[in-house]
């Protein structure tokens, strides 16, 4: 119990110190991963607040994860985007990777929309493609793990239709209005850092998987736990089916094709806040 106090003491403490440079309630949070952060560029009257100066946020030290977070309006509506998210793999705890979900929470977001980039498990699957998340497969330890914080969810939150259909619906509309077509499918998260193996995808593909990558079920977890609406959608960056004896997976490359997407999820995202 006095750890649950503490957490939540913290959990207040940053959503106060936020609440002194913005004043008004963000009611989607966003966040984006590897390669995606230019999505900010779209966000307007930005506050601009770095991860070293909100009080028990760690340091974003992955590739293409510049680590702010950031206010402002996207498509007229209030919105609050992390400019690069925390990993378990980088040594944090999952309470460490999932602490701005719960500020989120605090600070009155109602909605996350979620991104990352991923390996394509699916073999129709090609370098670039955006992959709406219909569900997902965890090889993670779970955040919720510990004692239950009480003010904020149940001990046991619900894991079924965790990715909102009306969201998705949306957000196919207007991928059909600039011409895009999106994939849609199951997410696998694995721990990191190595990528996958050919026999881990083969695996992870049996088991009913469309794409695996490091992040983004714990903070979608937390989500629920917390009652928010929740969007989230993948750009495929490496495929299995390209793997061969020539060809491996770089951390660079994955960061590049992210980038190239990153317009079209943007004004995806725009639809959906």
């Amino acid at each position: 119990m006095d750890n649950n106090i503490n957490l939540m003491n913290k959990i207040r403490e940053a959503a106060e110190m936020l609440g002194r440079h913005c004043t008004y309630t963000p009611e989607t949070g966003i966040i984006l991963g590897s390669g995606l952060g230019k999505m900010v560029d779209a966000i307007e009257n930005q506050i601009v607040i770095p991860y070293g100066e909100i009080p028990y946020f760690r340091t974003s030290t992955a590739v293409g994860h510049k680590g702010n977070l950031i206010f402002g309006t996207l498509d007229g509506k209030n919105v609050v985007a992390m400019q690069g998210r925390f990993h378990y793999y980088e040594g944090y705890t999952m309470q460490e990777v999932t602490f701005p979900v719960r500020v989120m929470s605090m600070l009155g977001v109602k909605r996350l929309l979620v991104s990352n980039a991923a390996g394509g498990i699916n073999t129709t699957f090609s370098v670039g493609d955006l992959m709406i998340i219909t569900d997902h497969i965890s090889f993670m330890p779970n955040p919720l793990i510990g004692p239950n914080l009480e003010q904020m969810g149940t001990r046991f939150p619900d894991m079924t239709n965790v990715y909102s259909r009306i969201l998705r619906k949306t957000a196919h509309d207007k991928a059909a209005q600039l011409g895009v077509t999106l994939k849609e499918g199951v997410y696998v998260a694995e721990t990191g850092p190595t990528y996958e193996t050919p026999a881990e995808y083969k695996m992870y593909g049996l088991l009913g998987g469309d794409a695996v990558g490091m992040s983004t079920v714990p903070e979608v977890i937390v989500a629920r736990h917390c009652g928010m609406e929740i969007f989230g959608m993948s750009v495929i960056t490496n495929c299995a089916k390209d793997l061969g004896e020539e060809c491996q997976n770089d951390g660079d490359e994955v960061v590049q094709v992210a980038d190239k997407a990153a317009d079209t999820m943007t004004e995806i995202f725009k639809a959906l806040v």
